[in-house]
């Protein structure tokens, strides 16, 4: 009987789909002046409606038996312009059902891309509608949206062990969480719920720098050790790394790998999706150290690929993108209009950046992991950077940023409810890789550049326009990827930097609120007497000046050497403080966490962190960014853990600081999920989902 009902209620199901979808077709015909369906013998409502069921009908057949296969051949086409020709190719399967069925249906190229549209929508919102309440339906839409082939059951794991799904949220600092999922109505009613079902919330200390590519790379791969920042020059090769690009990512990947001698966080039967790094995963989807690789299996635009295999998402993503865009447009001006301050530039290419990160990124990573849960993957990290890039522009508690929680929070609930069908249990661990600080930046405040001063300390002119650095939002990098964007210098050639009289000018490069300062011409690393010898004036201009917290740099007879205003220093290597503590301000952990950035082979000649104030947490970015993060001060510094309670606790005791303690805390759960055989009582839910 069980079965029969199932059957029944998947008859009906289809009735429905192909109702709305004929209705759609008619009621589309009488709006759009240039799509018309007419019967073979006339015009009746009757026979017109016939011809309507009949195009839906053979539409929904195109859809569901060739769709896959033109997808599957678009492998080569960059990720974001498939999201355009989906619109066209599934107007040209709307037009071959229009002139297949009896009757004559009329529809230039353009409106027919407009009825696909409309029609893949309305089938797939009242297939999504009542399925709510069908268990298998259900199963058979999350399959649906992650790609996967019907037909085809989620293969059993070779163990009855629980899986481990790592959803980075990233930016979310640990105070922004816990004001989001407080009160009678939470901001994050889902994530609210978990804390409430006896979930773990913790904090955790990041290392300076505080950004996705020291953080990330620590996380999945056991070490970020000579990550000094977002970006820096590397005197060895005379090249700029920078987090968010292909190529570097590539090289810190290997770097680690080489220095840990282990693969990465998810070697064992993992997925990565979304990030910066792999993690050694042998399944990778949009991950940047991959992005111009070929092999199979390591696509980083696979994701995209098993996103648009139903032809629906390609319209509501793009009504989506372009509802983020208008959005953008008003809040931003609604902003300047009422003279918000502080206030950062979002024209230019931002409200792309944006529409990109908030939606197409958000949806198709989700997407990817739900496929990778049906499938009974081992353990899964995904990132979601929406509100991280948000947060750059608009302040990480601005009213645009609580949204974009809102609708991460669907993210999560959708992720849950995959988890319910999966073949094997799984835990599911939220995280963040740093939280956001906010502050006027450091031009808006002072009128300068940290270059400008730069320039100003070591005596010389200041001329033209400052060069503007893209935005260090791990969005931008994948983006680019997806459009199959060739990288561009991060820098000019040293060669090109040369200046009256033979000297090269310093490299100056910002990480948000942390600067970094490399001197080409000094062979090794700057010694504070070499510079003073140089650059008498700049050690004192930086250090002295307001918005600027500590310069650090090597003393040849101290060692690691943090300076401060009115002559102050704090002495890394022995403790001595001479005057006011420099790091004072910055909290608890500041002096380890410089001291262990001071260390790295390649630590810049001079690193510089913004002011902060104490009672506040504003700081001031060096790049064009509101909410900012990648050095100290404010709560950029305090990420989160939130894990099951069937895990164990992050630490007996104390805190947890570092990203590379965090991998290990995943290493570990890890070990106990494989532990543990598969409780019956999901083994039964498991055999009645069968």
């Amino acid at each position: 009987m069980g079965r029969w009902r199932s059957a029944g209620a998947a008859l009906l199901r289809v009735s429905a789909v192909w109702a709305v979808a004929t209705a759609t077709l008619v009621v589309l015909s009488l709006v759009l002046p240039a799509f018309r369906l007419q019967s073979a013998d006339g015009d009746s409502l009757t026979r017109v409606g016939l011809t309507a069921a009949l195009c839906a009908g053979f539409f929904g057949l195109l859809n569901a038996l060739v769709w896959p296969w033109l997808v599957r051949a678009l492998l080569l086409v960059p990720a974001l312009a498939l999201g355009s020709l989906v619109f066209l190719l599934n107007g040209g399967l709307m037009l071959l059902a229009l002139s297949a069925v009896p009757g004559r249906g009329q529809a230039g190229a353009g409106t027919a891309v407009v009825v696909a549209a409309a029609t893949s929508v309305a089938s797939s919102a009242t297939g999504a509608f009542l399925a709510l309440r069908d268990q298998g339906a259900t199963r058979r839409r999350l399959r649906r949206m992650a790609g996967l082939r019907f037909g085809r059951p989620a293969p059993a794991p070779a163990r009855r062990t629980a899986g481990l799904v790592f959803l980075q949220l990233d930016g979310i600092g640990y105070h922004v969480l816990r004001e989001a999922t407080a009160g009678e109505r939470p901001l994050m009613p889902t994530v609210a719920g978990l804390l409430a079902r006896g979930h773990r919330l913790a904090p955790w200390r990041t290392d300076w720098s505080s950004q996705t590519g020291s953080s990330q790379l620590g996380i999945l791969h056991g070490s970020n050790a000579d990550v000094p920042a977002f970006r820096w020059y590397e005197k060895e090769t005379g090249e700029v790394l920078v987090s968010n690009r292909p190529s570097s990512a590539a090289t810190l990947q290997r770097r680690a790998q080489s220095r840990t001698g282990s693969p990465g966080l998810l070697a064992e039967d993992g997925a990565s999706r979304g990030n910066l790094f792999t993690g050694g995963a042998g399944q990778a989807a949009l991950v940047l150290s991959v992005a111009a690789r070929r092999r199979a299996g390591q696509r980083s635009r696979a994701g995209y690929f098993a996103y648009f295999s139903d032809p629906a998402h390609a319209a509501r993503t793009a009504g989506a993108f372009l509802a983020e865009l208008v959005r953008e447009v008003c809040q931003s001006t609604r902003a300047r209009l009422a003279g918000v301050r502080p206030r950062v530039r979002r024209a230019g290419l931002y409200p792309l950046i944006r529409a990109f990160a908030t939606v197409v990124q958000r949806d198709v990573v989700t997407a990817a992991v739900v496929g990778d849960i049906l499938n009974g993957r081992g353990a899964v990290y995904a990132d979601l950077v929406a509100y991280d890039e948000v947060a750059h522009h608009s302040g990480p508690r601005g009213r645009d940023t609580r949204q974009v929680l809102a609708r991460l929070d669907r993210c999560v609930a959708l992720i849950l409810q995959a988890v319910a069908h999966a073949p094997r249990p799984y835990h599911l661990v939220l995280l963040s890789d740093h939280g956001q600080s906010q502050g006027p930046t450091f031009a808006a405040a002072f009128g300068r550049s940290l270059e400008e001063l730069v320039r100003i300390g070591c005596g010389r002119p200041v001329v033209g326009t400052p060069r503007r650095e893209e935005s260090g939002a791990e969005a931008r990098g994948v983006a680019r990827a997806a459009l199959h964007r060739p990288e561009e210098p991060a820098e000019p050639p040293t060669e090109r930097r040369a200046e009256p009289g033979g000297a090269t000018a310093p490299v100056v490069l910002a990480s948000g609120n942390l600067g970094v300062v490399a001197f080409p011409d000094i062979p090794g690393r700057a010694g504070r007497e070499a510079v003073e010898r140089r650059y008498p004036a700049l050690l004192e201009t930086l250090a002295e000046h307001p918005g600027i917290g500590f310069v650090l740099v090597d003393d040849e007879r101290h060692g690691p050497v943090v300076l401060g205003a009115g002559g102050a220093e704090h002495h890394l290597a022995s403790g001595k403080v001479l005057g006011a503590d420099p790091l004072l301000p910055f909290g608890p952990g500041a002096a380890d966490a410089v001291r262990r950035t001071a260390g790295f082979a390649n630590c810049p000649d001079l690193v510089i962190n913004s002011a902060c104030d104490p009672a506040t947490g504003t700081v001031h970015a060096f790049e064009e960014q509101l909410g900012c993060h990648g050095g100290l001060g404010g709560e950029q510094s305090l990420a989160f853990l939130l894990a099951p309670p069937a895990l164990s606790p992050p630490t007996a005791e104390g805190e947890l600081v570092g990203a590379e303690a965090v991998h290990r805390v995943l290493r570990r759960w890890l070990a106990e999920a494989a532990a543990h055989p598969e409780p019956a009582a999901h083994e039964a839910r498991r055999a009645d989902r069968l």
